[in-house]
């Protein structure tokens, strides 16, 4: 069990970059798999990225943002990244990182610890 924290959202113009950080506690972050969710208003909690355990070897992608964000982890600083490049207003929603022990999931219900969510906006 770890607990983490999400931070760098904010308010950026379509076209522009953001970096969030998801930063764990304790001492086996490396046996996490590591997932990026997100939620628009009205609307379900949708997968955007995951990295599995140990060196991150392994990276999945929801299609709609392929090509445009990047996952990936530091396990000495026991945080996992996602850059946001392109940034599009269909973007816009609260990003939430998530934890799940070992593998890799794209359902929100496999994963055991959450953060409390960043809010990104991308204007038009």
């Amino acid at each position: 069990q770890v607990q983490l924290v999400e931070f760098g959202g904010g308010l950026v113009q379509a076209g522009g970059s953001l970096r969030l950080s998801c930063v764990a506690s304790g001492r086996t972050f490396s046996n996490y798999a590591m997932g990026w969710f997100r939620q628009a208003p009205g609307k379900e909690r949708e997968f955007v990225a995951a990295i599995s355990w140990s060196d991150g070897s392994y990276t999945y992608y929801a299609d709609s943002v392929k090509g445009r964000f990047t996952i990936s982890r530091d396990n000495a600083k026991n945080t996992v990244y996602l850059q946001m490049n392109s940034l599009k207003p269909e973007d816009t929603a609260v990003y939430y990182c998530a934890a799940r022990r070992l593998t890799t999931s794209r359902d929100y219900y496999d994963y055991d610890d959450w953060g409390q969510g960043t809010q990104v906006t991308v204007s038009s």
